[in-house]
């Protein structure tokens, strides 16, 4: 691993604790200011809250999550070093309350009935991955739960989405996404 292959989580317990992570095609952590941002608005004690972080790479948003309280996180990553990578800084942080699977992220999908209060949704770019993923999430989410989405793009309300907060760092574009209230209809 480069020497510049490292992430720092900014709150909670493990504040300051760097996460190594390998080369890897499409691997890019959440920068620092956007992840900050994201947990302003997830609120900083995530306390109770069960998290998914679907296409893991280097967990900055899933060890994020349980450095700031979160009960569980499930770590979903295909590539075998990043795995691996994920697997050693979970052993670092000493952290029993993530789960890491070396899966594909529509198999676990498909596979899995767990219900997430928060879904971290951070797919390569450019491949196609949103449309494919987002329709299979509505049954992955607790009530009241929300999905944080990173992109290439912006996205808009479409529904049963609703962008609820959204931000641009570079060429990340990066939004919190709810199921949109069904009783107004």
């Amino acid at each position: 691993m480069a020497a510049s292959n490292r992430v720092r989580i900014s709150g909670g317990e493990w504040r300051s604790r760097l996460l190594s992570f390998p080369d890897a095609p499409g691997l890019r952590p959440t920068p620092d200011r956007v992840r900050q941002t994201v947990f302003n608005w997830l609120g900083q004690d995530m306390h109770g809250r069960r998290c998914l972080d679907l296409f893991a790479g280097t967990g900055a948003m899933g060890f994020e999550a349980l450095s700031r309280g979160a009960s569980a996180v499930v770590l979903v990553e295909k590539s075998a070093s990043a795995a691996k990578s994920l697997q050693q800084n979970q052993s670092l942080l000493k952290a029993g309350a993530a789960r890491i699977l070396q899966q594909d992220a529509v198999q676990f999908l498909a596979q899995n009935r767990e219900r997430f209060d928060v879904i971290f949704l951070d797919p390569p770019y450019q491949q196609g991955w949103l449309p494919k993923l987002l329709p299979h999430l509505q049954s992955h989410l607790a009530e009241d739960g929300v999905v944080y989405v990173e992109a290439e793009f912006a996205l808009d309300d479409e529904p049963p989405w609703q962008v609820v907060k959204h931000g641009k760092a570079g060429n990340v574009f990066y939004h919190l996404l709810k199921l949109a209230d069904r009783s107004t209809d």
